[in-house]
């Protein structure tokens, strides 16, 4: 029988063990799902089938540099003191080094390629450190960027990590002024480095609510569009960096700041830890009550 991936996916998400243990569970015993998840369980693949359904919107975020490469990633985990674990810690670094040079292009991926080109993948050791520590841990995502000799990155992470953010400009070996603009971004959050990266959807959208509001304000229809035109202004500033004062310079944008030192910023990817995952609701009362049970 054919093993699909969405049988290898579907086994994972109902064990929690490796997707190339999956595989192979799968392929020993034709592709039976209960007996695929028996095979895994025999083996004390599953073990962190439990921990599979957890929560993890806690974590940090990672920057690794390698010459012209880098990488920002973000690894969730359960609970805030976890990231202060040296484990945890050498677990951001070994991925970070591992994906800065092996590159791949998606999660799945990274986890199924093998740590230091040899040995275990990166899964099963991301599962051996939740073996160890006892909590979910995972990769979430990952961004590489690449640049010239004449470029440079900005690399900053605010507390330890809760916020990290990669910058790229070009023009420039000015690591500090590359820094100065991460830390700009950790501190205003742009979704965009200019107007032209706006997607025009996006921007026709806001341009009708604005006109929707400039009419329901009792405006002449004949200085509306003069009106949106420059409240659309405003809604550019808020999500492009380079339209917005510089937070060490508020007398500048960052377009000039950046121009006149000879440099433009070509990308940039901030991570914030968790965003748009559901917190977990602490109730130690009941958590009490389930270990009681247990």
């Amino acid at each position: 029988m054919a093993i699909t991936a969405k049988l290898v996916k579907e086994l994972r998400e109902t064990t929690g063990a490796g997707m190339m243990d999956c595989k192979q569970a799968l392929q020993e015993t034709d592709g039976d799902m209960d007996k695929a998840i028996e095979f895994l369980r025999e083996k004390g693949m599953a073990k962190a089938a439990k921990k599979a359904d957890r929560i993890a919107a806690e974590g940090l975020t990672h920057i690794e540099i390698d010459k012209n490469r880098a990488v920002l990633l973000e690894v969730n985990c359960e609970t805030d003191f976890v990231t202060k674990n040296d484990q945890f810690k050498e677990l951001l670094s070994e991925l970070g080094k591992h994906i800065v040079k092996q590159t791949p292009e998606t999660v799945e991926e990274a986890l199924s390629q093998k740590l230091h080109g040899d040995g275990d993948t990166v899964e099963k050791y991301i599962n051996a450190t939740v073996g160890k520590i006892g909590e979910k841990i995972s990769l979430r995502r990952f961004a590489l960027m690449d640049k010239t000799d004449h470029d440079a990155f900005g690399a900053y992470l605010h507390m330890g990590g809760s916020i990290g953010v990669l910058t790229l400009l070009e023009g420039t070996t000015d690591e500090e002024l590359a820094k100065d603009i991460a830390m700009h971004i950790a501190a205003v959050s742009p979704r965009y480095v200019s107007r032209d990266e706006v997607p025009e959807q996006e921007a026709d959208s806001e341009r009708e609510v604005l006109k929707t509001q400039a009419l329901n304000e009792g405006k002449p229809e004949h200085i509306v569009e003069k009106m949106v035109e420059g409240r659309l202004g405003k809604f550019f500033e808020e999500i492009c960096l380079l339209e917005q004062d510089f937070v060490k310079d508020p007398d500048q944008k960052v377009k000039t700041y950046v121009s006149d030192k000879g440099a433009t910023v070509k990308a940039f990817t901030r991570y914030a830890v968790g965003e748009g995952m559901e917190k977990r609701e602490e109730n130690f009362a009941e958590e009490v009550m389930n270990q009681m049970k247990k």
